[in-house]
């Protein structure tokens, strides 16, 4: 069911919409609402008058499993690979080392700190979360906006799609 009410801009954006907006629909995933914005972009309509906003945040914060020793040292290690490699590239750019020989170097010192640098931080813990997390932030409502001038507009094209 779409609202077709008419809102004031409340987002702070450096290409927010001046003036005041009328609202397309509110929907539940971001899916639905990006198909609004693709039914108009599909009938040559200025989406660059279009705003989809999400509202209702809320932290999500998916356990994905527990923290143990061998874990926290693992984790500390891979990062160091990653930091390695980097390290590695930066200074076969900087210096005459080939790139094999700097990509190893890298990779050594970067494993070998960042695995005591995971034991240490596991360490003083002290055992307050022994889980590993990822934690993304959801809107619970995702809103299509659209400035009052194209409004009539964008009603047409969306009436005329049977969206």
């Amino acid at each position: 069911m779409m609202n077709l009410t008419t809102l004031r801009s409340t987002t702070v954006n450096t290409r927010a919409l001046p003036g005041e907006q009328i609202s397309l629909g509110s929907f539940p995933t971001y899916e639905q609402a990006q198909r609004v914005v693709d039914t108009l972009a599909d009938h040559q309509f200025e989406v660059e008058t279009t705003q989809i906003i999400g509202s209702n945040l809320r932290l999500v914060e998916q356990v994905t499993g527990r923290l143990t020793w061998p874990r926290a040292v693992l984790n500390g290690v891979t990062k160091g690979v990653w930091f390695g490699v980097f390290v590695g590239l930066l200074i076969s750019i900087l210096d005459t080392t080939t790139l094999l020989g700097a990509l190893m170097w890298g990779v050594s010192w970067g494993a070998l700190f960042w695995g005591v640098f995971g034991a240490i931080d596991y360490a003083l813990s002290g055992g307050r979360r022994d889980f590993t997390s990822l934690s993304e932030t959801v809107p619970s409502i995702y809103e299509v906006l659209v400035a009052t001038t194209h409004g009539e507009q964008a009603k047409r094209v969306l009436a005329a799609a049977a969206v």
